[in-house]
């Protein structure tokens, strides 16, 4: 996989530069700055993001989707945004709650 653009960590520091082959010691890199998804060339793996940690079971997943989708009140979780939201909350959880 190659980077489509530049990742920057929350205060803006270059993490790293578009056009880099991925390999696991910069995806370990990424998930230590707290980086969960990358911009990736077209092509090159199918899609423009992918996440950061495949191996989170789609069980647990769900788990945690069901067990946050309260905490969304009563947004209209149809809309594409509210989905990702929704998503995102599920992998943080699954991938800080979880030994």
């Amino acid at each position: 996989m190659v980077l489509a653009v530049d990742v920057h960590d929350r205060t803006g520091r270059l993490l790293l530069g578009a056009g880099v082959e991925l390999e696991r010691k910069h995806i370990v890199i990424l998930m230590t700055w707290g980086v969960t998804e990358a911009d990736i060339l077209e092509g090159d793996s199918g899609g423009s993001s992918f996440p950061l940690s495949p191996e989170v079971p789609q069980a647990l997943m769900e788990a945690a989707e069901t067990e946050l989708r309260p905490l969304f009140g009563e947004n209209d979780m149809e809309h594409p945004v509210m989905r990702e939201l929704l998503r995102l909350a599920a992998l943080r959880k699954v991938i800080h709650d979880n030994p």
